[in-house]
């Protein structure tokens, strides 16, 4: 029962419904008891680290400076 209430609620989340009404739909009285179920993707956390870029950086990945790998490296 667990697995298909996390699905739903899920499902409901990537279809861009706030949580509030996710917790209305599954019958919870408080929002933190439907904070249960919604365990994210990392495909869905990615997208949400990627909507907070500024606009100045370019979008991607994190890559650490040369010396830093050099240093590391070294020890």
């Amino acid at each position: 029962m667990h697995k298909l209430r996390h699905t739903a609620a899920m499902r409901l989340l990537l279809a861009g419904n706030d949580i509030t009404v996710i917790a209305l739909w599954l019958g919870h009285e408080q929002v933190s008891t439907t904070t249960i179920y919604l365990h994210t993707e990392m495909t869905h956390k990615q997208q949400a680290i990627d909507r907070t870029t500024p606009l100045t950086a370019t979008a991607g990945r994190y890559k650490p400076p040369d010396p830093l790998l050099t240093f590391l490296d070294n020890l």
